[in-house]
């Protein structure tokens, strides 16, 4: 595409600002705007994929985010006392020279995509979302909650699960629903001995550890549980200690440590597959506007930064923007219904207490797929 486009992305999360990352390093006029006045994120850890941080090298941010998170390879799967049971293997992908595995605490990969969103001349207005969306010509007239109005050649859904430019778009889209999990997540000290990305498998949860950092690491804890309703603070760490009561090693002190001074995020677990196309006129989604997937494979940053850099492909290289989003869909749907559909079977089996070796075995299969080209 030889002519400049003048673009909008809703959404400023991880999808969004590696979308404005990539429209400006091809030479587009780029807003961002974002709901929240204070552009924030929640202090909770992000386990990385080797196929996401191949995603991090293409974005040109890799450095950066390996100076300060964990990487490494490999998981240890263990029982519920600790002890080891086996390694699961973490690919490292085929076009890239990166390590299999990671975490970073989110705030930290917030910092470093919104220093390089602004840094390469997005516009960034903040508190604000769109409230109406109407073709005309071969671009797209918007109004913001604001009352301002502008015209874009595209338009960016980046919004999240909730995304209103789905609703404007779709409105009788399918909503994300419940999974029958709920998700745990606290940060603490990262004793040496936690030197990879642990699983511990075998008991009524699923618990997860996650290096984010030399000094720190977060757990994850998956609960099966009808819908909870919204749990006051000071009674998450005495909910969060019955959960891990009978876990022993590392496990059994995480749980000893919890108070009132324990930084404790619950989240209920929430995701579908939008029916293709992901498009209409000159708007597309992304992310968790198109593909919301639980945690299970660790993907769903990963695959909003791998939207960003395949819009951006197509968008080089096709005549017009309804021939760069029909490309986009072709490379996009497959990979995207993978992780969807798998994040969403391995938390099926995670409910049905499945032996460690069916829930495992996804795991393994999934991330191979994923170490494959995009």
């Amino acid at each position: 595409m030889k002519t400049p486009l003048k673009a909008l992305i809703v959404g400023g999360g991880i999808g969004g600002m590696s979308t404005a990352i990539t429209l400006r390093r091809l030479g587009h006029e780029v807003d961002l705007i974002d709901l929240d006045p204070n552009w924030r994120v929640y202090g909770a850890g992000i386990t990385i994929t080797g196929a996401t941080l191949r995603a991090f090298k293409s974005l040109g941010v890799l450095g950066e985010v390996m100076a300060t998170a964990y990487t490494g390879s490999g998981i240890q799967v263990c029982d519920t006392a600790g002890h080891p049971l086996t390694v699961l293997p973490t690919p490292q992908v085929a076009d890239a020279d990166v390590p299999g595995t990671g975490g970073i605490m989110r705030p930290v990969l917030h910092r470093i995509l919104s220093e390089r969103t602004r840094a390469v001349g997005t516009h960034v207005r903040l508190g604000l979302t769109v409230d109406q969306l109407v073709p005309q010509g071969p671009g797209v007239s918007v109004r913001l909650a604001d009352g301002s109005e502008g015209h874009y050649d595209l338009v960016v859904g980046a919004d999240g699960v909730f995304s209103r430019v789905r609703e404007l778009l779709f409105p009788d889209a399918p909503r994300p629903r419940y999974t029958g999990q709920c998700v745990w997540r606290i940060v603490a000290p990262r004793p040496p001995e936690i030197d990879r990305r642990h699983f511990f498998l075998g008991g009524p949860v699923k618990v997860g550890l996650t290096p984010v950092s030399r000094e720190q690491m977060y757990m994850f804890l998956l609960e099966t549980t009808p819908r909870r309703p919204v749990l006051p603070d000071a009674v998450l760490p005495s909910e969060l200690a019955r959960l891990l009561q009978g876990y022993g090693g590392i496990l059994a002190e995480l749980r000893g440590s919890l108070g009132p001074q324990s930084n404790i995020v619950l989240r209920p677990l929430e995701g579908f597959l939008l029916p293709a196309p992901w498009h209409r006129d000159a708007c597309v989604l992304i992310g968790d506007a198109a593909h919301p997937t639980t945690p299970q494979l660790a993907s769903g940053a990963g695959m909003a930064v791998e939207d960003a850099l395949v819009l951006g492909d197509e968008l080089a290289y096709a005549d017009d923007v309804p021939q760069a989003l029909a490309g986009f869909m072709r490379r996009r749907y497959e990979r995207c219904r993978l992780v969807v559909e798998n994040s969403l079977e391995i938390g099926r089996r995670e409910q049905a207490r499945a032996p460690i070796a069916a829930q495992t075995d996804i795991v393994e299969e999934s991330l191979r797929a994923l170490a494959q080209p995009i």
